[in-house]
């Protein structure tokens, strides 16, 4: 019998952000012959409706919203070469504090065990040997990214499948200097206040375990988040330009917390040790 291809699984919260964080190495691996998986928790309800028309101003129509979602996230899908898209259908919970948290059926309100039964299920289906999700905060405190990671870890733990897992990050010295070369764009960029009690973003790059080199892929990541056209302040990033945008955001940066291989670190492959 033929081996089974490597799978990696990558769990978001949103249409949308499969694009930013991991739209490089879906591509990557893709063309390299991994499949790919991507599983997204929410119907993307609390973005931004047609001509930007902004969640509970009149017009905001969140059935029309979920229905155009989907056809991006789609699309986005289809520049990435995902093998597999899975949707878990939640409800999108909006910003923290937003009264759409404690609604019925938003993913905040889901209790993580019954929403980690679902996502092991599709472990156990598609066995990937590498789950990448956000971290504890979210990577920015977002309820669904949270709860996208609580999800994950619980499923994971009761599965065992994974050879691998990691959170995505992005290196401080990342953000410095997209945030100077915005700014010598004259785009509108606000640097991050060192007074705020909110967590910083990011890592400092000698915590960030593994550097996966997607610039032949950027084209394609473009394409993905330019896919999403409807959340025009989660695209910004388009207004570099192709080439500056792979410049600045041709690396995805990790940090590994599940390893059952003892591959060295730092490391510039998802799938050291499994290959």
């Amino acid at each position: 019998m033929a081996e089974r291809p490597l799978t990696l699984m990558a769990v978001h919260a949103h249409p949308d952000d499969e694009a930013t964080s991991t739209g490089g190495v879906l591509a990557r691996y893709a063309a390299e012959g991994v499949t790919t998986v991507l599983v997204t928790c929410t119907d993307g309800r609390c973005g931004d409706g047609a001509g930007g028309v902004k969640p509970g101003d009149p017009g905001h129509d969140p059935a029309a919203v979920v229905a155009m979602r989907q056809a991006e996230l789609e699309a986005s899908c289809a520049a990435l070469k995902v093998t597999h898209l899975e949707t878990l259908g939640y409800g999108d919970s909006g910003m923290m504090g937003w009264p759409t948290n404690d609604q019925p059926g938003s993913f905040w309100s889901t209790p993580v065990a019954e929403a980690a039964d679902r996502l092991a299920e599709l472990i156990r289906r598609y066995r990937p040997d590498v789950v990448v999700t956000y971290d504890e905060n979210g990577f920015y405190g977002h309820p669904d990214h949270i709860q996208a990671h609580r999800i994950t870890m619980a499923a994971v733990a009761q599965t065992d499948v994974a050879a691998k897992v990691y959170w995505t990050t992005v290196p401080r010295t990342a953000f410095e200097d997209f945030g100077r070369i915005m700014k010598e764009l004259g785009i509108e960029w606000a640097d991050p206040d060192p007074s705020s009690p909110e967590p910083a973003l990011g890592l400092p790059d000698d915590e960030i375990s593994t550097w996966v080199d997607t610039k032949a892929y950027g084209d394609q990541k473009f394409d993905a988040l330019a896919a999403h056209a409807s959340q025009t302040e989660n695209i910004f990033f388009l207004q570099l330009g192709r080439e500056r945008f792979t410049e600045l955001m041709g690396v995805e940066t990790f940090v590994r917390v599940r390893d059952t291989t003892d591959a060295p670190l730092p490391e510039d492959d998802l799938f050291a040790g499994l290959r």
